[in-house]
C-alpha cells in the first residue's frame, strides 16, 4: 500500500463551518491497512496527527495544522439481522435512516446528525433523549503503535458528549450496534428529521450546537429562551 499525500489543502475544506488554515500534509484513509501505514510514516517523520470525520463539531484555527491530517473514509456497513457493524467513516445519519427502514430501533436519532460513525462514538453524540452509547456493543480501535483492540461497551466510559476515546491516542476503525425490532422506528425517524429541518439551519454552514446542557432535565436552549436571549447577537 502506498499512501497518496496531498499538499495545498486547507482545514476549511473539511469543516462544516468552513473555517481553518493550511494543512501541511493530507491523506484520505479507506482501510485499516492504510491507517496503520499512516501511523508508521507519521512516527518516522515525527509529524503530529489529526484525524477527521465530517468536521461537524470542529472549529479549526486559521493557523492551520503543521502535521499530517487523515480523513477517515473507512465506510463499510455490514448487517446481520439486528446487528450492524459500520466503519468509522460511514455516515451516522445514513445509518440511522437505514436501520429505521429495516424496522429496527435504537439509532433513529442519528438521522440528520452530520457525523461519521467514528465521530459519533468519539463524542457520544446524542439527540432526542438518546445517545450513541445506548445501543453500542463494540468498538474496534487502532493504537498509534499499530495494535488493534476491540473494546466492549462495558470496558468503556461514556457520559454526556464524552467517551474513553477522548483520552486515547489512535483511531476508531469501526463500531458494532445491537438494535431492536420496532414497527414505529421508521415513523419516529421521519418525525425526528422533520423537526430538525423545522428548528435548525440544517443546510447552512454551522458547527452544530455549541452549548452544553447543564443537566439531563434542562437544556441550554431552554435557558437561553427563558432569559429572552434567543436570536441575540453578542
Amino acid at each position: 500500500i502506498m499512501l497518496q499525500f496531498q499538499k495545498g489543502l486547507s482545514l476549511k475544506e473539511f469543516s462544516t463551518f468552513a473555517i481553518g488554515g493550511p494543512i501541511h500534509l493530507f491523506a484520505e484513509i479507506s482501510s485499516v491497512e492504510e491507517m496503520k501505514e499512516a501511523f508508521v510514516w507519521a512516527e518516522k517523520e515525527k509529524l503530529p496527527l489529526l484525524i477527521l470525520g465530517k468536521g461537524s463539531n470542529c472549529l479549526f484555527s486559521d493557523l492551520g495544522f503543521e502535521g499530517l491530517v487523515l480523513l477517515n473514509k473507512i465506510d463499510f456497513c455490514r448487517w446481520e439481522e439486528n446487528i450492524v457493524e459500520a466503519g468509522a467513516g460511514y455516515s451516522f445519519s445514513l445509518l440511522g435512516v437505514q436501520s429505521a427502514r429495516k424496522g429496527l430501533t435504537g439509532l433513529e436519532f442519528a438521522s440528520g446528525i452530520p457525523a461519521t460513525v467514528g465521530g459519533a462514538v468519539f463524542m457520544n453524540a446524542g439527540a432526542n433523549g438518546q445517545e450513541t452509547s445506548g445501543c453500542l456493543d463494540e468498538v474496534y480501535f487502532l493504537h498509534l503503535d499499530g495494535k488493534e483492540e476491540v473494546f466492549s461497551k462495558e470496558k468503556l466510559h461514556f457520559a454526556y458528549r464524552s467517551s474513553s476515546f477522548q483520552k486515547m491516542r489512535g483511531a476508531i476503525l469501526s463500531a458494532k450496534f445491537s438494535l431492536l425490532p420496532s414497527k414505529e422506528a421508521r415513523e419516529r425517524q421521519l418525525q425526528i428529521v422533520s423537526q430538525r429541518l423545522k428548528t435548525q439551519p440544517y443546510r447552512e454552514k454551522s458547527i452544530g450546537c455549541i452549548f452544553r446542557n447543564p443537566s439531563s432535565e434542562m437544556s441550554a436552549g431552554k435557558l437561553i429562551d427563558q432569559c429572552g436571549l434567543k436570536g441575540s447577537i453578542v
